[in-house]
């Protein structure tokens, strides 16, 4: 016969949205967004789905997780306007974006292993001892091994947040400040730039601290690893849309 009989079995909106608990506004939102190939219209004016319709609505639900709302719509979208190579090259894009937040991750673990608990003590220009573990810049740069204006450079990015004595008007790095700096040259070290450093000092800033880091670094890791089985389980919805398609 030519055609898969499957494929011309009519289904009301109601239909596709019951098996997954979608609305029937959701099914003509994601039609109308081209995640879902156009439908058939009744004599009457309704819509009317078949099985091909059935299939790219478990691809675009299946996608979702791993590709997020948009990217997801337009692979979908692609597909459904024939254009594959550019469903394909979105799809590679996720996963480039996926690699490299495996990369960064791994950077910061890195960095974090590599910094080993260290003390940076000075005193105030005459000998003033200042708090304990604060410390100026040159100490500071001294004890990373860079000059004083790549903290100066650092400190312009937002990277470190040294406050300025009152009296003397010296730059005074705190405890989380030396934690900045040496994180910052860690990932430094590592070829990042400071404009992919600063979310992660932020991300440090807002733990409270390198330990409590840690543990998010495990949520981190675990997101991402779920974020790739997502794209597996998508790839594998898609390709039977795919099947699907050359079928009907």
């Amino acid at each position: 016969m030519g055609r898969n009989l499957q494929s011309v079995v009519q289904l009301r909106p109601v239909d596709l949205a019951r098996e997954h608990g979608l609305s029937t506004q959701a099914i003509r939102n994601y039609e109308e967004a081209g995640a879902l190939p156009a439908a058939a219209r009744t004599p009457s004016g309704y819509r009317s789905y078949t099985a091909l319709h059935a299939a790219a609505l478990r691809a675009f639900l299946a996608l979702l997780p791993g590709h997020g709302h948009r990217t997801a719509t337009a692979i979908m979208r692609a597909v459904n306007e024939d254009a594959a190579e550019e469903a394909f090259r979105l799809i590679d894009e996720s996963h480039a974006l996926l690699l490299d937040d495996r990369r960064t991750l791994r950077a910061v673990e890195n960095a974090l292993r590599d910094l080993e608990p260290t003390t940076v003590t000075a005193t105030e220009p005459g000998g003033t001892p200042v708090a304990p573990g604060a410390t100026f810049i040159g100490p500071l740069a001294e004890k990373l091994g860079i000059r004083p204006a790549t903290l100066r450079a650092w400190e312009r990015a937002g990277l470190v947040r040294p406050r300025r004595d009152a009296l003397t008007g010296y730059r005074v790095y705190d405890e989380a400040d030396v934690r900045d700096a040496r994180l910052v040259h860690q990932l430094r070290r590592g070829s990042y730039l400071l404009e992919q450093i600063a979310p992660l000092i932020t991300q440090v800033r807002a733990a409270g601290g390198l330990e409590p880091l840690e543990a998010a670094l495990g949520d981190w890791r675990d997101r991402l690893s779920a974020r790739g089985r997502s794209m597996l389980a998508g790839a594998s919805a898609l390709e039977a849309y795919l099947r699907e398609r050359e079928r009907d």
